[in-house]
C-alpha cells in the first residue's frame, strides 16, 4: 500500500531557494576559497567575514547541512566538491556562474509571473539598462573571470565528449562560442592527432590564447574571430556548439545549424551538447528550468528535446542524427553530414 500523502516534498521545493540563497551568499563572500588554504574554526571564519553573533554558527552549520562544508569539531572546512569548484584560485572554479546567478539572476526570477505572462525577457535590457552580454564583453576583467566559469560549468561534459565522441575518425574541429577554450584543450590533450580552433567574438582572443599556451597547445589549437550570428563559421571536421543553440530562437537557431552543415565536409560531425530535455519532456528539470531562465534572460531563446534537435539537424541536411548522455542533465545530439 502506498503511504499517505505528506506536503514535505512540497515545503522543501517551496523554500529551496533558502538554502539556494545560502550557498549563493557563501560563494560571492569567498568562504570556500579561504577554506581552500585550509580549516578554520567559527571564530575565524567570523572575524575574518565580519559575521554577526546571532547568525554566524548557524551559516554554517546550514552550509555543513547541505553538504557543502565539513565539520571536524570546532573546525570548518571544503568537502571535495567544494574545494575543487568553488575555489576561486583553481581552474574548476564554477562559482563565476554562481556569483552572477547571486548578483543578476535572483532578482530577475522575481519576474517570472510577469514573464510568462508576457513571454518577455525580464533582465537589465527590459528594465531600460544594456543587455548583460553587451555590458559582460566591454569589461575585459568580468569578462575573463565570467569565461574562465564558463569553462569549470562546461568541464565534466567536455571530458564527456573527448571520451565519447569517435575523434580517431577525424582530424580537425572547431568549438563554437568557445569563451576560455575549455572544450577545445580537453579534446586536444586527450587525442594528439587533432588540430583544433576556438570561435568566439574577437574580445574573447588574449583570454582564448592565454588559456591554450597554459597547456602548451598553442601549435594545436588555434583563435578563430568573428560573430556566428553574421559570419560563416570556420571549415573543420567536426563543429561543436555547447550551451550556445539554447540561446536563440527557432529561427536562429535552424541558422546557426544550417552554417554548421555549410562548413563541413561530406561525413563531418555536428556536435551540439546542453541540458537537453528528456523527449518526454518529464524528467530533466534542470533543463526545463534552464528554458525557463532563457525566458528570463533571452528575447527568444528556450531549450529543447533530443528529437528536436535531431529534427533541426534533419531538416538541414544531416543524413544521421543521434542523442548521447554526457553526464547530469548534460546530452550531446550528434549530425552526421
Amino acid at each position: 500500500m502506498s503511504s499517505n500523502p505528506t506536503p514535505d516534498g512540497i515545503l522543501q521545493l517551496g523554500l529551496a531557494f533558502w538554502g539556494s540563497k545560502t550557498l549563493l551568499t557563501a560563494v560571492e563572500m569567498g568562504l570556500f576559497t579561504s577554506l581552500a588554504k585550509g580549516p578554520k574554526d567559527l571564530a575565524a571564519l567570523k572575524k575574518e567575514f565580519n559575521l554577526h553573533d546571532r547568525s554566524a554558527k548557524d551559516f554554517l552549520d546550514a552550509l555543513v547541512a547541505l553538504g557543502m562544508l565539513q565539520r571536524s569539531g570546532e573546525q570548518y572546512s571544503n568537502t571535495p566538491e567544494s574545494d575543487l569548484f568553488l575555489d576561486r584560485n583553481k581552474p574548476s572554479y564554477t562559482g563565476g556562474i554562481l556569483e552572477m546567478a547571486n548578483k543578476r539572476l535572483y532578482p530577475f526570477w522575481d519576474s517570472l509571473g510577469e514573464a510568462l505572462r508576457t513571454g518577455k525577457a525580464q533582465n537589465e535590457a527590459s528594465r531600460g539598462g544594456e543587455d548583460f552580454f553587451g555590458t559582460l564583453y566591454s569589461n575585459p576583467q568580468t569578462l575573463k573571470l565570467f569565461l574562465k566559469s564558463m569553462t569549470g560549468l562546461s568541464m565534466g561534459a567536455a571530458q564527456a565528449i573527448a571520451a565519447k565522441f569517435p575523434w580517431k575518425n577525424y582530424k580537425s574541429f572547431v568549438d563554437v562560442g568557445t569563451a576560455q577554450g575549455g572544450l577545445p584543450v580537453t579534446v586536444a590533450l586527450a587525442h594528439p592527432h587533432l588540430t583544433g580552433g576556438g570561435y568566439d567574438l574577437p574580445v574573447v582572443k588574449p583570454i582564448f590564447e592565454e588559456y591554450v599556451a597554459s597547456f602548451k597547445l598553442s601549435d594545436r589549437v588555434k583563435f578563430h574571430g568573428g560573430s556566428f550570428l553574421t559570419d560563416p563559421l570556420p571549415k573543420a571536421d567536426v563543429i561543436v556548439m555547447g550551451h550556445i543553440l539554447h540561446d536563440w530562437n527557432l529561427e536562429e537557431k535552424k541558422m546557426l545549424i544550417a552554417k554548421a552543415y555549410d562548413a563541413l565536409p561530406s561525413g563531418g560531425a555536428l556536435v551540439v551538447f546542453e541540458a537537453i530535455i528528456d523527449d518526454d519532456r518529464s524528467k530533466n528539470a534542470f533543463g526545463l528550468l534552464m528554458s525557463l531562465n532563457m525566458l528570463i534572460e533571452t528575447p527568444g531563446g528556450f531549450d529543447y528535446t533530443g528529437a528536436d534537435g535531431c529534427k533541426w539537424m534533419k531538416e538541414a541536411g544531416f543524413k544521421e542524427t543521434r542523442v548521447e548522455h554526457l553526464l547530469g542533465p548534460d546530452s550531446m545530439v550528434v549530425g552526421i553530414k
